[in-house]
């Protein structure tokens, strides 16, 4: 009887039909309810769009001519330590072209991007710590490099709830298996497991593929309740002796879950359900159809859908950079034209904050013949943790805006310099958070996704 009310209180309260009082026990019931943010957002929702093994911003959005006077010849660059030898200037292989009434410079590998730089704020000062895969993508998802802290996802959900109760409030899409650091990027941490980020593999288009265990072939709905029933009443006994265990609360949260993912999930991940001029829009390939299922999340009420791309072939280009970076490029340029037209012709780009950017850049300069790396090769570049780029389009920023800069050649902040931290707090504070505010208390201390560090960059807001 417990359960069945939770359900009905649920589906009233997404209506708007609970008094004040009634909305303030459904929270206390469900942790995924949706909760008010403590200031007024800009944004409601995120997708960010993650570029895995670190893309190169010298050859996608930071224009460096610099480095084609210097082709060739030794840059008289920063005394910074990279992770490999790096040798003499390296400019981009590609032709670069103004885009938009604002006339931000974009690489010929991204032209469905550059139709929509109007809507993008560029970060071409981003930096992090540390010129390694494992930290840099635990820093940029987790807001540290080596202990074991929540995601961004997990962070945005446990402060926002979903508008869905019976889709996961934060959705991880990476196809072909885990990324390095594997469920760390999107894990809950000491945070309630609730949080923590669902994974999908998109490489598979059945749903029974891409969530194991969807549709159970030999009992009934009904069975099912009546089983998950008796299931909470045990469980319910066992947690009363035992002080509400977390792992134990995570498991019942689970199960319900996955009970009420049935249906709305099955129709969520069918993309064959959209218009066919929709899906002619965003193309073909896996990296489309996972864009395309983010939009129908997002519609769906998922607070946080994270999207990975390059996972089987990451943008890890230490060498072969200039045929490399072209086929990743194509594979998804298509796809987030389309999400950021599809965003914005739906009313959602508004409120939707679209984040996309790997952990770090890499070097302006090529990368020596390292043994067992690239084989002998020069024509790549190694990580570049100093400077990079990412950008950010709706959910309140401000559109074809540059903010920031490289130094001449790339290699470093140097204008308005943004770290990760930052970066963290201004999505928060986007999202309507003080990042100093948002905390949960664990092992005696009060966490947050920033730590000690991190400062709103008011600049980027419209």
């Amino acid at each position: 009887m417990g359960l069945g009310a939770l359900s009905l209180a649920s589906v009233m309260d997404a209506a708007g039909l609970l008094a004040p009082s009634a909305q303030a026990a459904v929270t206390e019931l469900s942790p995924l309810a949706p909760k008010a943010p403590q200031f007024p957002a800009r944004a409601k929702r995120v997708i960010h769009l993650f570029m895995n093994g670190g893309p190169s911003h010298v050859d996608t959005f930071d224009y460096k001519p610099a480095l084609e006077q210097y082709a060739g010849k030794m840059l008289p660059r920063p005394n910074l330590k990279t992770e490999r030898r790096t040798g003499t200037a390296f400019p981009s292989p590609y032709r670069f072209h103004r885009c938009g009434a604002s006339g931000i410079p974009v690489s010929e590998i991204f032209p469905r991007v550059g139709e929509s730089i109007d809507d993008l704020t560029v970060i071409n000062s981003m930096y992090a710590d540390i010129p390694n895969h494992e930290p840099s993508l635990l820093l940029m998802n987790c807001g540290e490099a080596r202990l074991i802290r929540p995601s961004l996802g997990s962070w945005v959900t446990y402060g926002l709830g979903t508008e869905n109760q019976n889709l996961p409030g934060f959705i991880a899409m990476c196809p072909g298996g885990y990324p390095i650091q594997e469920s760390q990027n999107w894990q809950s941490a000491f945070l309630p497991g609730v949080y923590q980020g669902t994974y999908i593999d998109t490489q598979h288009t059945r749903i029974e593929k891409l969530i194991e265990f969807i549709k159970n072939r030999y009992t009934s709905l009904p069975e099912q309740r009546r089983q998950l029933d008796l299931l909470h009443l045990l469980n319910a006994r066992y947690d009363e002796r035992h002080h509400r265990e977390a792992e134990l609360e995570a498991r019942i949260q689970s199960f319900e879950l996955a009970y009420r993912m049935q249906m709305d999930a099955t129709d969520a991940f069918d993309v064959s359900r959209e218009p066919e001029h929709i899906r002619a829009l965003y193309g073909p390939g896996t990296q489309a159809r996972q864009l395309l299922i983010a939009r129908r999340l997002l519609e769906r009420g998922v607070r946080f859908v994270q999207v990975w791309h390059g996972n089987g072939q990451p943008w890890d280009s230490h060498d072969d950079l200039e045929v490399n970076h072209r086929r990743l490029a194509k594979e998804c340029d298509q796809g987030i034209g389309a999400l950021l037209k599809d965003l914005r012709q739906r009313g959602m780009l508004e409120d939707t904050l679209v984040i996309w950017g790997g952990e770090f850049g890499r070097t302006p300069t090529v990368e020596l013949p390292t043994p067992g790396s690239n084989a002998g090769k020069i024509n790549g570049r190694d990580h570049n943790p100093y400077g990079f780029t990412m950008w950010l389009a709706g959910g309140g920023v401000k559109g074809g805006y540059v903010h920031g800069a490289t130094d001449e050649f790339g290699f470093a902040a140097q204008e308005k310099k943004v770290h990760v931290h930052d970066l963290h707090a201004t999505i928060l504070a986007l999202l309507g958070f003080d990042h100093e505010k948002l905390t949960y208390r664990y092992a005696g201390r009060d966490f947050r996704l920033t730590d000690v560090h991190g400062h709103v960059v008011h600049e980027l807001f419209a």
